[in-house]
């Protein structure tokens, strides 16, 4: 798409927008993918129409008040990416854009104090965790509260678990066959500790020595989203001082966003001094299923041990796993390595489950529409238990699946792992 985007005015991330406009042919294979577009089916709720508001909005054509509506609604799922036959990198231009514009924005009151609490908050798990109790005091009145307190209500579980921290090194169990660092993560230490544990003994069985580098904190993917590009590149700078990645075979996430987020880090960092540092450090980035799933065709995973009945699994690709990182067979993979496991394909698979971040925060209606919808094609497949990578899901769907009435358990996929180690799935 032709564009007259002022590249040298806007920096770094100038160049980075006016490729991604630059590769779109508005030939419309993005709308049939887009969560929002499916549900109100709106043009300017679709990828196209968004690219096409953002290169009016930097060409200085349109008014930022008159695009932020239609561009504050998109998950930045990544959906668009998969379905584009030309390569629009959709993922680099909102988080750009989101990132320029944001300084601009005239928010309420009301509004920046919700930013700043969920900024203040996510990234720090004892205080989220805090936060997390509370809220639970407060469930029983989140039908007569405001939408915007509501929202962060609903989502939180029956029980918020205890914290439980994760030693430095974790010791390879046998033979030592890798040596990999992890990355904790934020708001799953508090809502779910179990994922973290579950991580660490699964690699622990399989040989692998699992470092908690000191230092580190929040990938800066929820800032970045949100458009805070100042907190997002403290975080970030944080995290390179933190993770040498010369010292291991790879640094790991469990979280899809998270390490969706790590592997931007060159896109954030383009034209600045520590963009070669970001690229080392992404290079090394892998999702855990992804190393998992490498080390079980390369050299073999210990065995596992079978279901103790024939177990239907239905497992949903977290967007920022399956389009972000590409990310699809591995999971699936690691999970039919299990005697007794099978795998169930969800209908609308592709479609985001309205997580994303912090969107079923900021925007709770169509979040909420988004997981009811999840929700009810999960359980048309009648499966035993539920698995995903990445913790907004599974609130997200833990929290609809409930509200539709089904005792289903929704796990991490690690943690199914962990449970067929132990005898106990």
């Amino acid at each position: 798409m032709n564009n007259e985007i002022p590249v040298q005015a806007l920096g770094p991330q100038g160049e980075v927008m006016a490729h991604a406009v630059d590769a779109c042919v508005h030939c419309g294979f993005c709308l049939p993918a887009c969560p929002t577009y499916a549900l109100l089916g709106d043009e300017m709720d679709s990828p196209r129409g968004r690219i096409v508001l953002m290169k009016e909005v930097l060409e200085g054509g349109l008014d930022l008040l008159d695009a932020a509506p239609h561009l504050d609604r998109c998950l930045g799922c990544q959906a668009c990416v998969t379905a584009c036959p030309s390569g629009v990198p959709y993922g680099e231009l909102i988080t750009s854009f989101r990132g320029w514009s944001e300084p601009q924005r005239q928010r309420s009151p009301l509004d920046r104090a919700k930013r700043y609490a969920i900024l203040k908050a996510l990234p720090a798990p004892k205080l989220f965790s805090v936060a997390a109790r509370v809220g639970q005091y407060a469930k029983p009145l989140a039908p007569v509260l405001p939408a915007a307190l509501r929202g962060p209500l609903d989502l939180l579980p029956e029980h918020v678990p205890a914290m439980q921290p994760s030693p430095r090194v974790t010791p390879a169990q046998g033979q030592r066959r890798g040596r990999v660092a992890f990355l904790t993560g934020c708001a799953q230490q508090a809502l779910a500790p179990n994922f973290n544990a579950a991580t660490l003994r699964v690699l622990a069985r399989n040989g692998i020595e699992v470092v908690i580098p000191d230092g580190q904190g929040c990938c800066g993917a929820a800032a970045l989203h949100t458009g805070a590009r100042d907190e997002a590149l403290r975080l970030v700078r944080a995290n390179l001082d933190a993770f040498n990645p010369d010292d291991y075979d790879a640094i790991l996430s469990n979280a899809a966003g998270c390490g969706a987020g790590l592997k931007e880090y060159p896109i954030i960092l383009h034209g600045l001094h520590d963009e070669g540092r970001a690229k080392a450090f992404s290079a090394k980035v892998q999702d855990i299923s992804e190393y998992l799933g490498a080390l079980a065709r390369e050299e073999g995973l210990e065995p596992f041990m079978p279901a103790s009945r024939p177990l239907k699994i239905a497992y949903h690709d977290a967007c920022h796993l399956a389009h972000a990182q590409k990310v699809r067979s591995a999971p699936r993979e690691l999970l039919r390595m299990i005697p007794g496991v099978s795998i169930v394909e969800i209908p609308e698979g592709d479609l985001c489950c309205g997580s994303a971040g912090t969107y079923n925060l900021e925007q709770p209606e169509l979040a909420g529409q988004l997981g009811a919808r999840k929700a009810g094609h999960i359980l048309s497949t009648t499966p035993d238990l539920i698995a995903s990578g990445n913790i907004g899901c599974h609130t997200q769907i833990q929290s609809h699946v409930r509200r539709q009435g089904s005792p289903v358990p929704v796990m991490h996929t690690v943690e199914v792992l962990d449970l067929a180690y132990r005898g106990e799935l």
